[in-house]
């Protein structure tokens, strides 16, 4: 968060007049909130979750937005946050993440990326009728990136997985049977899918992977003027539903819920262990409930 102030410059002429110069900021007296960019539908509803937090608090008319403008890697950040150039990134937390950032411990996406369906070869789905449980799914291999926090969580779980370093590698991969599922976030496969027509891919019609995955907003570590800003904003939008008004109105959300019938899959769920202690996970409200699905769709 970066305090922007009028600025007052007072000089002497070459004539000896007092010259008196007053530079109005037009933001003056704000509070700029410079985030990651916002390049995808995923990415500008983490944007317009923040936006919705800050509006919440009674700060809410001085918060100004600026988005970066270029993506960043995790760790650029991570830097930036701690060097004053970003006020606040967000993020799959990771233990280490938490150590040396200041996070704000509500789930961003209710923990949707944690709800896995899968990529498949066309023709194969069959294979997978009687998969109902963690141990028929381990007689089967996983694509997934070789650095990606998800790859921690199907290894813990005892599941082979097969990890290239490239994601564009992971789509001829599947089609050549170098694995035998491509496990995706629930937004994700069918834009994948139809990009590649080329590939001979779809998705895996009646399984589920849940597994918590929390991403969080980060601030810098001496910033808790802004971490507590938003989580009370956040809070506050939780209690009075505009933030599932908001969450369960985005177009990306209605088409994932929608195009993967979660409410009709088998759940197979996992443990993850890049979750610290302090994850609330007790917290109901705070993440996607699979069987509130079910029951508003009956």
């Amino acid at each position: 968060m970066l305090r922007i102030d009028k600025l007052f410059l007072i000089g002497i002429c070459t004539t000896g007049w007092l010259l008196l110069v007053i530079c109005f900021n037009t933001q003056a007296n704000e509070y700029l909130i410079v985030h990651p960019k916002s390049n995808d539908p995923k990415e500008n509803l983490i944007a317009e979750i923040l936006k919705l937090a800050l509006s919440k608090t009674k700060d809410s008319a001085r918060y100004q937005f600026q988005p970066l403008p270029n993506a960043q890697t995790e760790g650029r950040s991570m830097e930036m946050l701690k060097e004053g150039g970003m006020s606040v990134m967000w993020a799959g937390t990771q233990k280490h993440y938490e150590q040396s950032l200041l996070p704000i411990r509500i789930p961003v996406l209710k923990g949707m990326l944690g709800h896995r369906i899968f990529i498949i070869r066309q023709g194969e789905e069959s294979r997978y009728s009687k998969v109902n449980n963690l141990v028929d799914l381990q007689r089967f291999s996983v694509g997934q990136g070789r650095f990606w926090g998800d790859t921690v969580v199907l290894k813990h779980a005892g599941l082979n997985v097969v990890t290239p370093v490239k994601y564009e590698s992971l789509f001829p991969m599947l089609e050549g049977g170098r694995f035998d599922l491509f496990p995706r976030a629930i937004h994700e496969p069918w834009s994948e899918v139809s990009a590649r027509t080329a590939l001979n891919l779809s998705i895996e019609p009646r399984l589920l992977l849940i597994y918590p995955f929390a991403m969080y907003f980060f601030v810098a570590p001496d910033n808790q003027t802004l971490a507590q800003a938003i989580e009370r904003g956040f809070n506050q939008a939780i209690e009075d539903g505009s933030y599932d008004q908001l969450f369960f109105a985005h177009p990306m959300i209605k088409d994932a819920i929608t195009l993967a019938r979660l409410q009709e899959r088998v759940v197979i769920r996992l443990e993850n262990p890049n979750m610290s202690d302090q994850t609330p996970l007790e917290d109901e409200r705070l993440w996607l409930n699979i069987e509130q699905l079910r029951l508003s769709n009956r």
